[in-house]
């Protein structure tokens, strides 16, 4: 059985979210759409989280897949997910570390969804994906990027990134890809809105949480954090960090 899991302080601030990031409901369905997915197409996704992407895709578009994800609180919400919208004959979804999860037959669909630290960054996790990939079939990587130039040191933290250097501009970001022998094919990026929805859903779960909870050995650090994360967000991570999901075809 695997041990590992996500820390539980992600786990409680984002316990209500179907999608762990800044891309929301429109938006996947329009990436979705855009793929050209068909019936019988088959899918990966790795960092699978709660799996509202495989679930609504298989939904609607009739895809069969499989998702892998370290958080066991997430993966119960995923398989609940797929037996809301009767899916679950056709996605499945696997308590596992996605690091190093190849897929036993090639798909025409693999994805990690902004969770690069699996492969250790960009490079690793595209060399990963592809293990799991048919000839000709589609790789979904999910990215930040520098919307603008930081301009100082307090930009970069505000914006929860460690080092400037950890991400690139968008051109930078598409030149990479080309770097690696990828075609860009299609792309939907996340916006203020989808921002929203992603960062400021979670204050009123850590509030509320806070409220339940004030002798939890958390309390004290989501406290802090509810002090000083919605203003780093509106000051910094708003405006300076962009992200997107990139689809890419091997040359």
């Amino acid at each position: 059985m695997l041990e590992v899991d996500l820390p539980r302080s992600f786990v409680v601030r984002e316990q209500h979210h179907r999608i762990h990031n800044p891309i929301d409901e429109g938006k996947l369905a329009l990436l979705g759409r855009v793929l050209r997915l068909r019936p019988g197409m088959t899918m990966l996704d790795l960092a699978s989280g709660s799996g509202e992407m495989l679930c609504t895709w298989g939904r609607d578009h009739g895809i069969a897949g499989t998702g892998v994800d370290i958080s066991r609180v997430f993966v119960e919400q995923a398989r609940s997910r797929a037996r809301e919208l009767g899916v679950e004959e056709r996605v499945s979804f696997v308590h596992d570390d996605a690091a190093g999860f190849v897929a036993a037959e090639p798909v025409d669909v693999v994805a990690c969804i902004g969770a690069t630290w699996i492969g250790d960054g960009l490079r690793g996790t595209v060399e990963l994906l592809d293990r799991s990939l048919r000839p000709g079939g589609l790789m979904l990587i999910g990215e930040p990027f520098w919307r603008q130039d930081p301009p100082d040191e307090a930009a970069v933290r505000g914006s929860h990134v460690q080092k400037k250097d950890d991400f690139s501009d968008l051109p930078g970001l598409v030149e990479s890809f080309g770097a690696l022998g990828w075609d860009l094919v299609e792309m939907v990026l996340a916006d203020e809105d989808s921002w929203d929805r992603y960062v400021a859903a979670q204050w009123l779960t850590v509030r509320r949480w806070l409220d339940e909870n004030p002798d939890d050995e958390l309390a004290l650090a989501f406290r802090d954090e509810l002090d000083t994360a919605p203003l780093d967000y509106v000051r910094y991570q708003r405006r300076y960090l962009g992200w997107g999901v990139f689809a890419l075809m091997k040359r």
